[in-house]
C-alpha cells in the first residue's frame, strides 16, 4: 500500500525564530503533522484501490470517489496532511519577501497592490472562527482568490489550487503568541518565501503527480 508522508523540512526547527519559535515548529511538525499522516495511512488500509498511485491532493480534489465509510476521515486526516505540507513548504529562514513576474502581475490585477493582498489574507485568517486556515488560491481559470477554511478542509475539495496558507489552528502559534493571533499573522510574513509561492502558481498541475 502507498504510504503518505509529511514534507521534508528544508530548515531546522529553530530557523524561523524569532517569528515562529523552535518548540512550536518541532511539536507542530513531529507531533501534529505526523499524527495526521499516521491516521490517514491507518484509515486507508483495506481501501488501497481507491488511492493507489494518487497523491493526497488528487484524492482531495476528487473526494466523492472515496467510499462513504472513510470519506470524512480522508477529508479530515488527508486535509491535515496536505494543508500542513503546504504550510511548512512555503516557510523559510531566508525567504524571498515579494513576488515578481506573472504572479505579481496577477496580484496587481486582482488586489490592486501587494499590500492589499496581505491585508485581505490577514483579514481572512483573523476572521476564521476557531481552527482553520487563510489561503491564497488559484481558480481553474488561473485567477487569484482569498478564502478561509475550517478545521482541515482543503481548497482542493472546493476546486481551487492552494498557493499559500496561514495556519490559524492554535497549535501553530499559541506557545509563543498565546491569544494574540493577530501578532502571529502579522509576523509570519517575515518567513513566507515567495519563490515557493511563485512555483506553486506557475505549476498548473501542482497536485496531480505529487508524491507527498
Amino acid at each position: 500500500m502507498k504510504k503518505f508522508e509529511k514534507v521534508n523540512l528544508t530548515y531546522s526547527f529553530n530557523a524561523l525564530e524569532p517569528y515562529i519559535d523552535e518548540e512550536t515548529v518541532r511539536i507542530h511538525y513531529t507531533k501534529h503533522l505526523q499524527a495526521y499522516v499516521d491516521n490517514l495511512n491507518a484509515a486507508l488500509k483495506g481501501y488501497e484501490k481507491f488511492v493507489d498511485k494518487k497523491s493526497i491532493e488528487y484524492i482531495l480534489s476528487n473526494v466523492s470517489s472515496i467510499p462513504k465509510a472513510i470519506r470524512q476521515t480522508v477529508i479530515n486526516q488527508g486535509g491535515g496532511v496536505s494543508n500542513h505540507n503546504l504550510y511548512f513548504s512555503i516557510l523559510s529562514p531566508n525567504p524571498k519577501h515579494k513576488p515578481e513576474g506573472k504572479l505579481l502581475k496577477e496580484i496587481l490585477n486582482t488586489f490592486g497592490s501587494f499590500n492589499n493582498l496581505k491585508k485581505e489574507l490577514n483579514t481572512a485568517s483573523l476572521n476564521q472562527f476557531g481552527s482553520g486556515y487563510g489561503w491564497l488560491v488559484k481558480t481553474k481559470r488561473n485567477k487569484l482568490k482569498i478564502i478561509n477554511t475550517s478545521n482541515q478542509d482543503s481548497p482542493y475539495s472546493l476546486g481551487y489550487i492552494p498557493l499559500l496558507t496561514i495556519d490559524v489552528w492554535e497549535h501553530a502559534y499559541y506557545l509563543k503568541y498565546k491569544n494574540l493571533r493577530a501578532d502571529y499573522v502579522k509576523n509570519i510574513w517575515n518567513v513566507i518565501d515567495w519563490s515557493k509561492v511563485e512555483k506553486n502558481y506557475l505549476c498548473e498541475k501542482l497536485y496531480w503527480y505529487s508524491n507527498i
